[in-house]
């Protein structure tokens, strides 16, 4: 039997949803570069205890992520199902931003209590508008190659959000803070936040979900075991949490290998960019061709095998850059355009292949579960910029940083494994689980067509 072509998603409507990423990864960005310095370097909490913050934070999130999965997969409005809660979430997405920086002058442990309350609120504001927001991509269209082609706008906005952080975050900081960088640190996310929660509020107003439910989930235990027997879900998540992982410990070192082992001044090198800047810089301008070629290459080649492709790039850059001279600067700056180019089609591929899962859930167990199943890509990226910023904590922590002063030639073999040897490595695993995806471009196909004919016809 005959079925219509999906609606094609208008250019407006990809803008539209694109920027709500905007909002996520000024966020994840700025936390993954200032957090660990702003609470180490300028507050005095020791790196380990910071570390452990982190991590422990993501103990909820392990909960919370799937579990606004499961509310929005069973939500019914006027507005669908995901819509609704980017509207109503966008005003409390920014507000908690700015107070994770909004510390008062408490002594170490009331800052360090501080961090642990303010941040866990600011990534449950972040799970309660992020999941949704990941769950509207799987209803946006029938269509994998509509999804994919909205997922590559999703990125490209993710991808600009940090080139806004690595070209004006470090100025912003030095001009808002005039000479107090705690204070300036807390003006520039106080801007992120009004644009972020703008953002937002443009995603709700521009989107639409395509995908009714034509019948209820079963039990919230059903869904979860469906979800875990489902091994191409785990292999994504296993290789978006270490390749995001590998990243942010880059990020959130990258102050401290510039300044404590490069021995930088902090002096503009390029018009009013220092080399912290340009490093960022670099990275999400490759992070925004990874994208392009991403989507690109995924119209002939399968998905896993691109992901596999993108972790070997990314670590053979990292180790490439870590051998050159500590004063190559712009041999370093071209190497790290292609890490960012890894990275980014490691996150291009990685969403759209969630949203592929989804698909494959609906197909074979008949449960349209498209929150939970893309909880997991929400939980991947946080649950990578928590342990990316946990490491380098540990592992300075271990070798005997001291905030300010010159360091042993431990503490700079601790920056050096935090900034390079340990995010190298952690990809190998990552291309290893993607060997067991199971989800090519054949099975797509037949996906597509059953799910349309038993859409059209759900009797």
């Amino acid at each position: 039997m005959a079925t219509n072509a999906p609606e094609r998603i208008r250019l407006k409507e990809k803008l539209g949803y694109g920027v709500g990423d905007l909002a996520s990864g000024l966020y994840l960005n700025f936390f993954g570069v200032f957090l660990f310095y702003f609470f180490v370097d300028l507050n005095g909490v020791a790196p380990a205890a910071i570390g452990l913050m982190l991590l422990l934070t993501k103990l909820v999130d392990a909960v919370t992520d799937p579990m606004m999965g499961l509310i929005a997969d069973r939500t019914r409005t006027r507005w669908g199902r995901y819509r609704p809660y980017l509207l109503f979430g966008a005003v409390p997405f920014g507000l908690f931003g700015v107070l994770v920086f909004a510390v008062p002058d408490l002594g170490q442990s009331g800052k360090l209590v501080w961090a642990y309350v303010t941040y866990t609120l600011a990534m449950l504001v972040y799970t309660a508008v992020n999941v949704p927001y990941g769950g509207l991509l799987g209803v946006i269209s029938p269509s994998a190659a509509q999804r994919g082609s909205v997922t590559a706008y999703r990125m490209f906005f993710a991808a600009l959000a940090g080139i806004l952080i690595g070209v004006l975050g470090t100025t912003l900081v030095r001009e808002f803070g005039q000479g107090d960088e705690a204070r300036g640190i807390m003006l520039t996310m106080a801007c992120i936040a009004g644009l972020s929660t703008m953002c937002l509020i443009a995603t709700f107003a521009t989107t639409k979900e395509r995908i009714a439910p034509i019948q209820e989930n079963g039990s919230i235990g059903g869904d979860v075991m469906e979800l875990l027997r489902t091994g191409s879900w785990i292999a994504v998540a296993i290789a978006a949490i270490l390749g995001v992982t590998a990243i942010a410990a880059r990020q959130a070192s990258s102050l401290f290998f510039f300044e404590y082992v490069a021995g930088d001044d902090g002096a503009p090198v390029l018009g009013f960019l220092d080399r912290p800047a340009l490093f960022l810089t670099a990275l999400a301008i490759g992070q925004v061709s990874g994208v392009i070629i991403a989507n690109f290459l995924q119209r002939r080649f399968e998905k896993s095998h691109l992901v596999i492709a993108a972790g070997l790039l990314k670590a053979s850059a990292i180790m490439l850059f870590y051998w050159l001279p500590l004063d190559a600067m712009w041999p370093q700056t071209f190497i790290q355009y292609f890490v960012g180019i890894g990275f980014g089609m490691l996150m291009v591929l990685a969403y759209a292949m969630f949203t592929d899962i989804a698909e494959f859930v609906d197909w074979r167990a008949n449960k349209l579960m498209t929150g939970l199943v893309v909880s997991a890509s929400i939980f991947a990226v946080k649950a990578g910029v928590a342990f990316g910023l946990a490491l380098p904590g540990f592992i300075m922590g271990l070798t005997g940083f001291a905030p300010g002063a010159e360091q042993s030639e431990a503490a700079k073999l601790g920056i050096n494994l935090a900034f390079a040897i340990i995010p190298a490595a952690m990809l190998v695993p990552g291309g290893v689980a993607m060997l067991f995806y199971r989800i090519d471009r054949k099975v797509l196909a037949q996906i597509e067509g059953e799910l349309a004919l038993r859409r059209t016809n759900p009797a």
